[in-house]
């Protein structure tokens, strides 16, 4: 035998064990400070039941309010009681059913793209769309700030991977222009409103360096659709920019107030990834009652959305303004071209530090307030952030009981970054 087979073999159990967080988390668990997996006994409206506690919900990304709406539930109901409990095979096989059909062509008419591709998870629609377009041979440009689903998607096709600097235009041009002596093709990806920080991309310049250097866009508008825009089809449709985007992923775990995603764009890039996607190919389709809840959301949408956006972002308008007033340093959406500023149902707080961050988080759930905790590494290291997110069916007294607890407890928290 060999000094290398003779060499104990490494437990590959042993990360889980000796990772960098195992101390912080015994910690957090013994102080009942960890500010995950925190069990809710309510549907997701303004005001839910926490672990035995009425707690106002400033965390969900139930931003129309849809997910309790009637009509939604009905749809549900409707799909369970015909095709039963799930489908038990893929989309590719057995898997889709005509709810499937009428889904997708509504997706597409409402994105006003050729055609429309129904994921079973929304983390599947990055990973199965990104996977499959790219390959080793190509180049793909992402924000740094894009959500991990993306960044996974980039992985798994291999191909060569250049980063910018979070809405850094001089940064995107920088790598579109080393993208250029890479060879192959090259993909652009950002999201249209940051699921973290909260703000819009900078759409504009990104479709015309995409033209200039005759690269692909795709943007992520999971924090989009059902929010920005007249028909809230996203931040491509708020900028006036859909002709500019050649691809547009959505979830239905937001504003469409089920479970899934979709790809939009061009017919033959769409029927491409419906027989090359392995992510679409070999995992079983969404259970029917969250088919028909999105496409029962989406309807509504489509005739409602209007009114529930202005209500939505009304909110969102009121809350960041309420932290402000506070002294509170808030992640700024960003700018539309007319210098009008481009709310987002989400407005961030800036912390900083990880620690301080979840000793925040757990005195205002101790008072009531529910929010959610961004700590590294899904922000920069000393960038920690308190996330809240607003609904359309949120009212004022809600939105002022909220401030009014934070006013109490920010008090006790003296070394907070404040606004300027």
């Amino acid at each position: 035998m060999t000094e290398t087979t003779a060499r104990a073999p490494v437990d590959v159990f042993e990360k889980a064990r000796t990772h960098e967080r195992v101390e912080q988390l015994a910690m957090a668990r013994e102080g009942d400070l960890l500010p995950y997996f925190r069990v809710m006994a309510s549907s997701a409206g303004p005001v839910v039941e926490m672990e035995g506690r009425e707690t106002i919900m400033l965390g969900s990304n139930n931003y129309l309010g849809l997910t309790g709406d009637e009509r939604v539930k009905q749809a549900a109901r409707d799909a369970l009681e015909t095709y039963g409990t799930g489908l038990t095979g893929s989309r590719l096989l057995n898997g889709t059913i005509p709810l499937h059909v009428e889904l997708e062509r509504e997706l597409a008419e409402w994105m006003q793209t050729d055609d429309a591709i129904v994921f079973s998870t929304g983390y599947q629609a990055n990973l199965g769309c990104i996977g499959t377009i790219l390959g080793p041979g190509d180049t793909v440009i992402c924000d740094s700030a894009d959500h991990a689903s993306i960044l996974d998607g980039c992985r798994l096709a291999g191909a060569k991977l250049r980063p910018f600097r979070h809405n850094q235009m001089d940064k995107l041009e920088k790598m579109l222009d080393r993208a250029a002596g890479d060879g192959g093709g090259v993909l652009v990806v950002v999201d249209g409103v940051f699921s973290m920080e909260g703000d819009v991309c900078n759409l504009p310049p990104i479709v015309e360096l995409c033209r200039a250097y005759g690269a692909r866009l795709m943007v992520d508008e999971a924090h989009g659709v059902g929010v920005l825009g007249a028909r809230g089809a996203g931040s491509a449709e708020l900028f006036g920019l859909e002709d500019g985007v050649d691809l547009r992923m959505g979830t239905f775990s937001k504003s469409l107030a089920s479970c899934g995603g979709f790809i939009a764009g061009p017919a033959d890039v769409i029927e491409f990834l419906r027989i090359a996607s392995r992510a679409f190919i070999f995992t079983a389709s969404a259970v029917p009652a969250a088919v028909g809840a999105a496409l029962g959301a989406l309807r509504i949408i489509r005739s409602e959305g209007p009114d529930l956006m202005a209500k939505l972002l009304s909110n969102a308008d009121y809350l960041r303004a309420g932290f402000r007033n506070l002294g509170l340093r808030v992640v700024e959406p960003g700018r539309l071209p007319d210098g009008t500023e481009a709310a987002t149902p989400v407005v961030p707080v800036i912390v900083g530090e990880d620690w301080q961050a979840v000793l925040l988080w757990k005195a205002l759930y101790d008072a009531g307030v529910y929010t959610n905790v961004a700590l590294h590494p899904a922000v920069p290291p000393g960038g920690a952030l308190l996330r809240t997110s607003l609904m359309a069916t949120h009212e004022q007294e809600h939105l002022d009981r909220a401030l009014g607890i934070a006013e109490r407890v920010i008090a006790d928290f003296p070394d907070l970054p404040r606004s300027e």
